[in-house]
């Protein structure tokens, strides 16, 4: 992945965030990161972000995204982003604890690049950020401007 790629994390649990910063490092993927504590967080930054005289509209960027987060959950954050004009070519990669069918397809239904289900064991969800560690090494990521 280009290093000039800003990732995006909207991750509310402190333990995950830290998971998956650590592998991501371990993956090779050293690029900048920027941690959003809720969906609320992620939507003023991005909308900030899209202006033209933003420093941030012409970084391409990537978003990891929690479903469950407080103030505003991920589907909505999905869903206010791909109707967006300025931002809807932003991959968004969705990372949740819920395997159920219906939730994966309505984010592939929103646009989500990937969906990612975050599994309780250590092992199985350092094996899920690896998982999207490959798909960032073969992403090619869009400015917003």
């Amino acid at each position: 992945m280009n290093k000039d790629v800003l990732i995006l994390v909207a991750e509310d649990d402190d333990g995950h965030f830290a998971l998956i910063e650590r592998n991501l490092i371990r993956s090779g993927i050293l690029n900048p990161l920027l941690r959003f504590h809720d969906g609320q967080e992620i939507l003023d930054f991005l909308e900030k972000a899209k202006t033209s005289d933003a420093e941030q509209s012409t970084v391409p960027m990537i978003l990891l995204l929690d479903i469950r987060m407080p103030k505003v959950d991920g589907l909505d954050v999905l869903r206010r982003v791909k109707s967006d004009q300025t931002l809807r070519n932003l991959p968004i990669v969705i990372l949740s604890t819920t395997r159920d069918p219906k939730a994966v397809e309505q984010c592939r239904r929103l646009g989500c690049s990937k969906y990612v289900v975050k599994p309780i064991e250590y092992e199985k969800f350092i094996e899920a950020i690896q998982d999207i560690c490959r798909f960032l090494h073969v992403l090619e990521v869009p400015a917003l401007g």
